[in-house]
């Protein structure tokens, strides 16, 4: 008989169960921790916006099901990637009401390499080792995002000006988005336990505040000043041309000389992205 909560519906599926039925352990060289936690998984979707639209949710990494399991309950349809071919079989006989009622959608395949479908929101708990790599992905569709990563990970994606954490990640993800740390999770939570505790990260979609003409030369220029933090942003344009495919760095120093001085003297770890934006802006014009 099936378990249901007070109202009448059926309980969320027991984590633990999931993997017994699906017959796998987690694999720490496969970057394969299961959340177990309920608790943890049932709060996930609440981190998304009151006014996100859950007409499509996509997953990246459904592994058995367990957080999938919860998206079903919000969103109206979800797709899951899952790179494991056997667990996206049993995704698809685990959930064949859904995948037959046209809910859900279960593609085998790399996240990084497959054709993303499009999505209203993502809610993931991503496999670490990709996480930067599927989270840029992810972030140019201006889509709202609940992403659990590494601790230390999400903790940079939403660090501020002038603290240690703050850095290219930082500027990068802002750049898109604003950047929550909404729950810390402790190892206890997944099987097998990480090394490390995990942060789950919301990220509201919106336009920066300034104009980026290039985004790829900016990311590119972002990147070079923080391989100098230490450094002035003088020293740091003459030191990285070589990264960030300046002709002239010094047409580049004396042109941001002629309009704010104060930002040569600065360091990268203190500059808000709109600055950054400003200094993108003079080194296009001057020094390319």
């Amino acid at each position: 008989m099936t378990d249901t909560t007070p109202g009448g519906a059926p309980e969320p599926r027991d984590p633990d169960d999931l993997r017994r039925r699906a017959g796998v352990r987690g694999d720490p060289d496969r970057d394969q921790h299961f959340l177990v936690d309920d608790r943890v998984l049932d709060r996930i979707p609440t981190y998304l916006p009151e006014d996100a639209d859950t007409s499509h949710l996509l997953e990246i990494g459904g592994g058995t099901g367990a957080l999938t399991d919860r998206l079903l309950r919000v969103g109206d349809e979800v797709t899951v990637v899952e790179r494991d071919p056997p667990l996206a079989a049993f995704l698809r006989e685990e959930f064949a009401e859904a995948v037959d009622a046209g809910r859900l959608r279960v593609v085998e395949g790399d996240a990084l390499d497959v054709d993303l479908p499009e999505f209203s929101a993502a809610v993931s708990n991503l496999p670490y080792g990709i996480s930067s790599e599927i989270t840029f992905r992810l972030l140019p569709e201006n889509r709202p995002l609940v992403l659990m990563f590494q601790r230390e990970f999400g903790e940079r994606m939403a660090a501020e000006p002038g603290t240690d954490a703050y850095g290219r990640l930082s500027v990068t993800a802002q750049h898109y988005a604003d950047v929550e740390v909404v729950e810390i999770v402790p190892p206890t939570a997944f099987d097998p336990a990480p090394a490390v505790e995990s942060a789950i990260v919301r990220l509201r979609p919106r336009e920066p505040d300034y104009v980026v003409d290039d985004e790829s030369f900016f990311f590119d220029f972002v990147k070079a000043l923080f391989t100098q933090r230490r450094k002035t942003i003088r020293n740091g344009i003459r030191n990285t041309a070589h990264i960030s495919g300046l002709s002239d760095p010094e047409a580049v120093v004396a042109a941001v000389e002629g309009v704010n001085e104060d930002l040569l003297r600065a360091r990268a770890g203190s500059l808000a992205p709109e600055a950054f934006a400003e200094l993108t802006a003079i080194a296009d014009e001057h020094g390319r």
